[in-house]
């Protein structure tokens, strides 16, 4: 084990999910039976303030409701119809142009009014905030993902969604979103958009890959 690192027991480390099935065995590590009761209390506080509860509601009626039958496409307009929301805001990727046009004519068919704002928005250079000029080697133009939270709050939307936006960038945008932001697609350059994939084959194809510090 390299040294200084934390490898405290969390949630993947547990074999039993008891949390979830009730008929097993908690592990010592174990987050529910080691919760102090102020932090249960505070969550569920939490759920009482905004639009939280109804979230939660929809959420949990959207599952259940379209389990293993409604695409995520589906389930973001059964979501969005559940909480109110007309205006559906979209921050996608440059890259996913085309993914982001089709998804905005489905939600137009379906009586929603989608306002989307790329990555691009701006055309600023990469440098102007100090991004290394090496950075611009794929591209001159930075992504914008603060711009992208600010044209969609002023343009009101009742709900956002992520096509595609670079990881980090995603994080600003959720960050500065007045909305609440759910996530239709999440880019993977390598797998085509699906980086479950590099999960389901980490211990195939891609073992030496993410593992090759611990054969070392």
């Amino acid at each position: 084990m390299e040294k200084g690192i934390n490898n405290e027991h969390s949630c993947v480390d547990c074999g039993t999910q008891n949390c979830k099935y009730k008929n097993r065995t908690y592990p010592e590590f174990c987050l529910t039976t080691n919760l102090d009761e102020s932090d249960r209390l505070w969550a569920l506080e939490k759920y009482e303030e905004f639009n939280n509860k109804a979230i939660m509601i929809a959420s949990a009626e959207v599952e259940y409701e379209g389990y293993c039958k409604w695409t995520r496409v589906q389930e973001i307009m059964e979501f969005a119809h559940k909480i109110n929301a007309k205006r559906i805001g979209i921050a996608n990727c440059i890259g996913l142009i085309n993914e982001a046009r089709i998804f905005a004519k489905i939600l137009r068919a379906n009586g929603f009014e989608p306002f989307a704002v790329i990555c691009k928005v701006a055309g600023q250079s990469k440098t102007s905030v100090g991004i290394p000029s090496e950075c611009e080697n794929i591209g001159a133009a930075m992504c914008n993902p603060i711009l992208q939270a600010r044209l969609l709050n002023q343009a009101n939307t009742d709900l956002n969604v992520v096509i595609g936006l670079c990881v980090g960038h995603d994080s600003l945008f959720y960050k500065y979103s007045n909305a609440y932001v759910t996530t239709l697609v999440t880019k993977d350059r390598v797998t085509g958009n699906n980086p479950a994939a590099a999960l389901y084959t980490a211990n195939s194809y891609y073992n030496k890959k993410f593992f090759k510090k611990a054969i070392e």
